[in-house]
């Protein structure tokens, strides 16, 4: 996957010691990792952004004709080169649950459907990272009819979440 930096981040590699005459410093490796990672995730919530207001459609895979929430989840990780499953239910045993204090953006929520308790129905992509009250980006069959940010700490959220998962570092 071909990764951009911004001019501001090209420039802070080359102004700071991460180079010396011969080779790099070793130490700036982790540093460069770091914001890799930092910068895939916001570009991920960039793409999905583009699609807010795009309408709700069931089984709905394409912005042109809508997305049902795990379609919208496919459709952004697809650009960067990440498979996920295509329905919600699949989400219950992928990943390893996180703790709240871990959640960043970029992850993924997973919740029980709205009258099933038992069975995973909806999925989202954190977009502000705060714990168990992060807002989140998804396609919602509700009111917004369409892709939209929530609040996770919403009474209609909140009580239906099973976990949020790591999609990106799992992948490296």
């Amino acid at each position: 996957m071909l990764i951009k930096l911004s001019s501001f981040a090209f420039l802070l590699l080359f102004s700071s010691n991460c180079f010396q005459a011969n080779n790099y410093v070793p130490e700036a490796v982790t540093v460069i990792e770091a914001d890799l990672d930092s910068i895939c995730r916001t570009e991920v919530i960039s793409f999905a952004k583009d699609y807010l207001g795009t309408t709700y459609k069931y089984a709905g895979i394409s912005p042109a004709k809508g997305f049902d929430c795990s379609g919208f989840v496919h459709y952004v990780y697809k650009n960067f080169d990440i498979d996920l499953p295509r329905g919600s239910k699949e989400y219950k045993f992928l990943g390893a649950a996180l703790e709240p204090e871990e959640f960043k953006v970029g992850d993924i929520l997973v919740f029980y459907g709205y009258k099933d308790k038992k069975q995973i129905g909806h999925v989202g992509i954190i977009c502000e990272a705060n714990g168990m009250k992060s807002k989140f980006i998804h396609s919602s069959s509700g009111k917004a009819y369409g892709v939209t940010i929530s609040d996770l700490d919403s009474e209609h959220y909140s009580r239906r979440f099973y976990k949020c998962i790591d999609v990106i570092q799992e992948r490296k």
